[in-house]
């Protein structure tokens, strides 16, 4: 009898290592396995061989008739246990499906080496530059603005590393990006391209996953953070696409974030790590600095051509004068959506909120409606006339009558992407719109209908901050924001990079050399250094002053975060096993910043109250000794993209 570590696939295990099994057989690392656990078998695999426990050990309920997971794999996991304290079942289930059948067909195969599409690109001399400096394994900072060509450049790098007989994956923030990123990846690459990601089917996930298994040449991975978890043998190329996203931090356990398990991939493999964005992190700017990595500069649009630059425009939201035909949209913005239309061409129209109003009050005593689980204002969509809480989902109908005066006068305030869709249609009643956001249903999402607004047929596009990424619209001529302030004020840290980087990203969708165009901001602060820097494309102007108030204030890169969380029934239980824990955390003399306890920014949701505590250190280490002194019914988030 053989003993063997095994990684177990279940969110019950939260211990930090794995269990013992038996089998009669010698098994590889990696080895994909079904166990018992509890009253459950569940999938795993195994981590390495052991000998014989002093404890009576269960045997493997089978092996599965498969390859095993790649070392790299297996490295991978036990790293992401290490690095952020999290949980072997929930890491386990990062890399196996819940499920696999037991006989999993032949390999992918995929097409000849000698089918790959050469490239016919006009290089511009930049982008040649980019691609003879990217000629070792490393981590490259690929800096550039939007329209600059980086997507040619990460196919042209695919292409080289596929040649040398290695794969590639290609990380995109959103999963409505993944079908643009596919469809040119396709036009090199044919049936090596496989899509994974979280809204596929079942059956669809796991078909990809065993292509990727099972294949016997070089592939193309292409999906969300996730993606990083794919059984690949033979790694050579890892690309992070607008690699400032937040969207790249997991939120719920393991909370890792997608460009360090990149990082750490990368070094695993002997691969080449590619950092690509208009805008990067303040971080990740500041970090390849110190460390000497290259930083590759795209400054140039890739298409030449003869168009003027695109204007933009300022419109202050505190003169109403711009807006005596419509509350939301200014005059300016109106005009240049007809023009489009006169034209042929498409708009796109930017707000960062969705629903149709924000909120819902009495104009009598004040009165709010409120989610009765969070204390959130309720959102009013008009389309499904209901109220929604969109932090944990509650829904009602709507008030027509105050709830504790009687009023029948019900006002709704604020405005989001519903609302901005229902104006565009009485303004434009002939013209086909789009809504892009998170209460799309499946048939709506960005990515099935990606083809239809690339050809033209969606006349004006309406959408959060998943439309500010990576769309690439050649009849695209009139952008409008329309409040480029809603993060600025955000009580956090990231508060002005966000702003800075949803601003820069947004405005890029137009002045890519296709058609003439201009973009109308509307701003409460049009003479913001922040706004000003973004619209004249000023990097410097807002990373060095970030930079410097991150110093000051002894935020990251300058210190690592830990950021613990407690909910309760009631605020005062929340409060006194915020200040019970800051007490104890302090009396273990570590080198550690303690802000707090403080109300978290969502002080109540799901009916709990919730507190937190904010932990700084210079050593990372510090930080995950304070997680293993946490309570059982504490949570925490090492390495937090925010601290709302």
């Amino acid at each position: 009898m053989h003993y063997y570590h095994v990684w177990v696939r279940s969110d019950r295990y939260r211990a930090q290592e794995p269990l013992t099994y038996a089998w009669p057989d010698i098994l590889a690392t990696g080895s994909i396995v079904r166990v018992p656990l509890r009253s459950k078998e569940v999938m795993g695999f195994v981590s390495s061989t052991t000998t014989k426990p002093a404890f009576n050990v269960k045997p493997l309920a089978s092996v599965m008739n498969l390859p095993a997971l790649p070392a790299t794999s297996v490295a991978l996991a036990e790293w992401l246990v290490r690095y952020y304290r999290a949980p072997v079942g929930i890491v386990t289930a990062q890399f196996l499906p819940a499920s696999l059948p037991k006989s999993p067909g032949g390999p992918l195969g995929g097409p000849d080496s000698s089918l790959i599409t050469a490239t016919s690109i006009d290089w511009t001399l930049e982008q040649r530059h980019a691609l003879e400096t990217i000629s070792h394994p490393d981590t490259y900072l690929l800096h550039g603005r939007t329209g600059s060509g980086k997507t040619n450049i990460y196919v042209e790098l695919a292409r080289r590393t596929i040649r040398e007989g290695n794969s590639v994956i290609i990380l995109s923030p959103e999963i409505g990006l993944t079908s643009q990123l596919a469809q040119e990846f396709r036009k090199a690459f044919g049936g090596r391209v496989i899509v994974l990601h979280s809204q596929l089917t079942v059956k669809q996930r796991l078909a990809a996953w065993l292509d990727i298994l099972l294949a016997n040449t070089p592939v193309v991975v292409i999906g969300p953070r996730s993606a990083l978890f794919s059984p690949i043998q033979k790694l050579g190329l890892i690309v992070v696409d607008e690699s400032h996203d937040s969207a790249y931090k997991q939120e719920q356990a393991p909370y890792y974030h997608a460009t360090r398990a990149a990082a750490q991939l990368r070094v695993l493999h002997g691969a080449t790590l590619v950092l690509g964005s208009a805008t990067p992190s303040v971080s990740d700017y500041y970090l390849a600095t110190v460390r000497r990595k290259p930083i590759i500069r795209l400054s140039k649009l890739a298409k030449s051509n003869s168009l003027p630059k695109s204007s933009i425009t300022l419109v202050d939201l505190k003169d109403r004068t711009h807006f005596n035909r419509s509350p939301h949209l200014s005059n300016q913005l109106i005009d240049s959506i007809a023009l489009s239309l006169e034209h042929g061409e498409q708009s796109m129209l930017y707000l960062n909120r969705r629903g149709t109003a924000r909120i819902t009050l009495c104009d009598n005593c004040g009165w709010q409606a409120v989610c009765p689980h969070c204390d959130l204002p309720l959102a009013y969509h008009g389309d499904t006339f209901h109220l929604c809480c969109h932090t944990c989902g509650y829904t009602q109908p709507p008030f027509f009558a105050c709830p504790v005066c009687g009023n029948t006068s019900i006002i709704l305030k604020g405005f989001g992407t519903k609302a901005v869709v229902e104006e565009v249609r009485k303004l434009f009643p002939g013209a086909h719109i789009a809504r892009f956001d998170t209460d799309n249903s499946k048939e709506e999402r960005l990515d099935q209908k990606y083809a239809q607004i690339l050809e033209g047929s969606v006349d004006i596009v309406v959408g959060t901050q998943m439309v500010t990424k990576g769309l690439d619209l050649p009849k695209l001529s009139t952008l409008g924001v329309i409040l480029a302030d809603t993060s600025l004020y955000l009580p956090d840290f990231t508060a002005r990079e966000r702003t800075y980087q949803l601003l820069t990203q947004v405005l890029g969708r137009v002045g890519r050399g296709h058609v003439a165009s201009q973009a109308i901001v509307q701003t409460y602060y049009p003479d913001s250094e922040l706004v000003q820097a973004a619209i004249h494309d000023a990097w410097a102007e807002f990373y060095e002053p970030e930079l410097a108030e991150r110093q000051r204030y002894r935020f990251p890169p300058f210190c690592y975060l830990l950021k613990l969380s407690c909910r309760r029934a009631s605020a005062l239980g929340a409060e006194r096993a915020a200040k019970s824990l800051q007490k104890q955390l302090g009396s273990l003399g570590l080198p550690v910043t303690i802000d707090g306890p403080t109300p978290a920014f969502h002080e109540k949701i799901g009916g709990k109250y919730q507190w937190q505590l904010v932990a700084k250190a210079q050593d990372r280490k510090y930080l995950l000794e304070l997680i293993k002194q946490l309570p059982a019914n504490w949570s925490y988030d090492l390495d937090p993209s925010d601290l709302l």
